[in-house]
């Protein structure tokens, strides 16, 4: 006759390593994140708009983006541009869509005859609809 033994046998310890998966997993996404987010947010022109109490974003389906710095730069869309290459590149936008909507961003440090010599430029490339960009006024309490 086999008798077995009266010990016990010895069950599974306990882990007691941390599981890093899911930690290196948030970091990652994180990092694309953070990948993706970054040149965005360097991107960005800073300007400091006039205020205005009716200050409305408007809904034009196609436009065009251009900005005038406190400096003299002249921004087509995110392209910062010389006035000889913004002036050819508004007059082939102008030729491609005539009816496009200019949006014009210009801080409000710049000289008033810079911003009419902007408009010119515009407006001599057949691009007549013209919005002036403006942040919303604080309203009073």
């Amino acid at each position: 006759m086999a008798f077995g033994r009266l010990e016990k046998p010895e069950g599974a310890r306990p882990m007691s390593d941390i599981n890093m998966t899911p930690l290196i997993d948030v970091m990652l996404v994180l990092l694309v994140i953070f990948m993706i987010t970054a040149p965005l947010m360097t991107a960005s022109l800073r300007l400091d708009l006039p205020k205005a109490e009716a200050a409305t974003p408007s809904d034009a389906p196609s436009f065009i983006a251009v900005a005038i710095t406190p400096d003299g730069k002249l921004h087509l869309g995110e392209d910062e541009l010389d006035a000889k290459a913004f002036q050819q590149r508004i007059a082939e936008l102008g030729r491609a869509n005539a009816q496009m909507e200019v949006q014009l961003r210009a801080d409000q440090a710049v000289p008033y005859g810079r911003v009419a010599e902007l408009i010119g430029w515009v407006q001599a490339a057949g691009l007549n609809r013209i919005a002036f960009v403006a942040q919303a006024a604080a309203s009073a309490p």
